[in-house]
């Protein structure tokens, strides 16, 4: 029965100290660490200068836009040019086509009238 008595207490008469319990460390080290993020922002925040906005920051952009417009209508103008080349070709194509082989082609704005076949008898 005395051996059961010296089981039941524990070994060292004096408690640990704080540090040697995890859970100590989960409840402190969170709020720590938020509070050495706050210090480095405002450390950041402080020796940093922040940049300054050009004062004719609208009219800037307006000319941005302009040149992006005129660049727009420079390509739209060679491709139009290029559809209007291709275009004039076309009585060329088709008579080429037709010497070659003796068929006749209609122009492609005109529709291509199709026949279906029907049930003879109706």
């Amino acid at each position: 029965m005395a051996d059961s008595k010296q089981t039941d207490q524990p070994d060292s008469s004096k408690p640990k100290a704080w540090w040697h319990y995890g859970h100590a460390w989960l409840v402190f080290g969170g709020p720590a660490a938020v509070v050495i993020a706050c210090i480095v922002t405002v450390y950041i925040a402080v020796s940093k200068q922040d940049p300054v906005v050009d004062q004719d920051y609208y009219r800037k952009g307006i000319e941005i836009n302009q040149t992006l417009e005129k660049e727009s209508n420079r390509q739209s103008n060679e491709s139009s040019q290029l559809i209007e080349q291709q275009n004039s070709l076309e009585p060329a194509m088709r008579a080429r086509n037709h010497a070659a082989t003796g068929v006749n082609q209609k122009p492609a704005d005109e529709p291509i009238e199709t026949t279906t076949p029907t049930p003879e008898g109706h």
